[in-house]
């Protein structure tokens, strides 16, 4: 004989064997080539300790929307209610638009957030590289012992970035980044940080001007404490 088991019922069970709801961690599809690049990175930097790890500058770019929906929505309805209204979600094509941003840290501090208008190429690239990269790395590290991070983006690797940094190479070193490795950036963890504090708002923005004022006004207020448990982080992310 059939006994059905309520919904209710298997979550409380699942919990009493020490399951819990949670939402699973993303992890990039990396290929063959780029997995390689990848193992390789960690033993060349196993021995690094946090001080070596505070010479280090994070950078990275992150796209905010305006309006979104994570597509977690669910509804109770009967078979032939599928078009009633009480039964709809309203949509905004394209998340009514949204604000990129390039940003950078270290241990000591936050460093210069750069909104950006349009789609990243290496042209405007190079104009971050070389109006905040650049100042941030000499004032922040003047015995030229401080690392830059960036990601593989296309606009990162077009021929002028890595000619600028040869020219500057004196004065600072790009760190040798493995490729499709986003979850061994720190500063991913600040986006996250911002994205939830946007969430959260009792008042939402209503224009990109507003949604912009609010993302830089966040990063603003993230403590050094913040910047500095990620940095300490950083031996145990790449294992």
């Amino acid at each position: 004989m059939q006994q059905s088991i309520c919904e209710a019922t298997t979550r409380t069970t699942l919990r009493r064997m020490g399951y819990n709801s949670r939402r699973p961690h993303r992890e990039p599809l990396i290929s063959t080539t780029n997995r390689k690049k990848r193992l390789q990175f960690a033993p060349a930097h196993q021995n690094w300790t946090v001080e070596d790890w505070k010479n280090v500058a994070w950078s990275d770019e992150s796209r905010f929307l305006l309006r979104h929906t994570d597509g977690r929505v669910r509804i109770w309805r009967k078979q032939n209610e599928n078009m009633d209204p009480s039964c709809l979600v309203t949509t905004v094509q394209a998340g009514g638009g949204g604000v990129m941003v390039w940003g950078m840290f270290s241990w000591h501090t936050l460093g210069p957030l750069v909104p950006i208008g349009h789609r990243l190429n290496a042209t405007a690239y190079l104009s971050i590289v070389s109006d905040h990269v650049h100042p941030f790395m000499t004032t922040m590290y003047p015995s030229s012992d401080g690392y830059f991070q960036q990601d593989n983006a296309p606009c990162h690797k077009a021929r002028i970035i890595p000619n600028w940094f040869l020219e500057h190479d004196n004065e600072f070193t790009v760190l040798k980044w493995p490729p499709q490795s986003p979850d061994l950036n720190p500063i991913e963890h600040l986006w996250d940080v911002v994205e939830r504090e946007l969430r959260a708002l009792d008042v939402h923005p209503t224009n990109l001007h507003q949604l912009q004022d609010a993302i830089l006004s966040m990063c603003a207020n993230i403590s050094k404490e913040c910047f500095q448990h990620l940095v300490e982080s950083m031996p145990r992310r790449q294992f």
